[in-house]
């Protein structure tokens, strides 16, 4: 998600440093910053906010981060946190490369993934956040029964992801292929998500984890 530079962003950003964490001051010490030991779910690239916000408000007892490389897409979200007065939710400024910098080992509950870019090119492949060296990454972090919940409306995207997944040795609990048509009302939508689906375009979901004898391997990452 791209916006119009705002010069005031990175200030605005900086004077919350109790939600904001644009430095990594806080990495491999996430837990301390919630000051809890709830789970830990994270969103990578978190648009303007309004999924993880919305789950923030509905799972007090869970902690989340929402996961946003543009200070200028950040401070949306970071208005959306203010104004609920939410305490379990912080955000992260950075990429999403860094994620075995910043969490240990088996850290994390679950990852969302809401329309990542699709990188459409096959020479881009390796850039998108299904791409088998971002599933080891995912992998590292996670907890052993950990999952991650993955939606877009780019069909090739979809069908590259499961693939990708699968060929990784992952396995999937949950696939829908127009998840509005299938939602049962637990369902929250983004902000692209109710753009794409009022112009008719069908949302694809699934939810896949690791198999237990994978997470052995990856504590040499």
């Amino acid at each position: 998600m791209r916006m119009r530079n705002k010069p005031w962003a990175e200030d605005y950003l900086r004077e919350h440093p109790d939600v904001v964490d644009l430095d990594a001051t806080h990495a491999k010490a996430v837990r301390e910053w919630f000051d809890n030991d709830n789970p830990i779910h994270i969103e990578v690239g978190s648009g303007m906010g309004k999924f993880i916000t919305t789950l923030a408000s509905k799972n007090p007892q869970v902690n989340y981060i929402a996961i946003e490389r543009d200070k200028n897409v950040m401070i949306r979200v970071l208005d959306k946190v203010l104004d609920q007065n939410l305490t379990n939710i912080k955000l992260l400024c950075n990429d999403a490369i860094i994620l075995t910098d910043y969490f240990k080992a088996h850290e994390i509950e679950r990852i969302y993934l809401n329309f990542s870019d699709p990188w459409p090119k096959k020479r881009h492949a390796k850039r998108r956040l299904t791409y088998h060296t971002f599933l080891e990454i995912y992998q590292h972090i996670l907890i052993e029964d950990g999952d991650i919940h993955f939606k877009t409306d780019n069909r090739g995207l979809f069908a590259y992801s499961l693939e990708s997944m699968s060929q990784y040795g992952m396995f999937f609990t949950q696939i829908n292929l127009n998840l509005h048509e299938e939602d049962e009302g637990d369902n929250i939508p983004t902000e692209y998500e109710y753009k794409f689906s009022e112009k008719g375009s069908r949302i694809y979901k699934m939810e896949a984890k690791f198999h237990k004898s994978m997470h052995s391997d990856t504590t040499h990452i």
